[in-house]
């Protein structure tokens, strides 16, 4: 079964998603790839990875770095779990580049070089932005390129890390 809850943000309106193992979605209503694969049979209800999600999201948003990590569950190929798990290394109010999380994944791949640009394409197919951290990926010389929750809330996310 999957859940949905909406919450309330000062960015925007937030749908979330979750089934019994953990949070599938989150999405800012109206971004870029919104609800992508969520299915349509679903219950307009709160689940304990909801409720988590919530109150992280509740600590976050008063400016402060949230002291665990709710349950999570988001689907994808292996590659773009292996970026997202990276992506939940980045600490909060700190920023990596899509070069060097590629130079880290080949690393782990034992593979010479990887694509930034595969990185990249897994980072912005990302299900739980926000608290799979994707906002905290820029460009190699520092520019805040591409965040499919649009760039104004990629700039206001980091801000409110500082």
């Amino acid at each position: 079964m999957i859940y949905t809850s909406y919450y309330d943000s000062p960015l925007g309106r937030i749908l979330l998603s979750a089934n019994e193992k953990g949070l599938t979605g989150l999405w800012f209503c109206g971004q870029k790839y919104f609800a992508a694969g969520l299915e349509d049979e679903r219950c307009e209800k709160k689940n304990g990875a909801i409720a988590d999600a919530e109150h992280w999201l509740d600590i976050y948003f008063s400016s402060s770095a949230p002291d665990f990590t709710p349950p999570l569950d988001p689907s994808g190929t292996d590659f773009q779990k292996s970026v997202w798990k990276m992506l939940l290394d980045i600490p909060y109010g700190q920023t990596t580049t899509y070069g060097e999380l590629a130079k880290r994944l080949a690393e782990k791949m034992g593979r010479r070089t990887l694509s930034a640009q595969a990185v990249g394409g897994a980072v912005g197919h990302n299900k739980i932005s926000i608290i799979i951290p994707c906002h905290r990926v820029i460009g190699a010389n520092g520019s805040l390129t591409g965040y499919a929750g649009g760039i104004d809330r990629k700039i206001k996310l980091l801000e409110l890390e500082k």
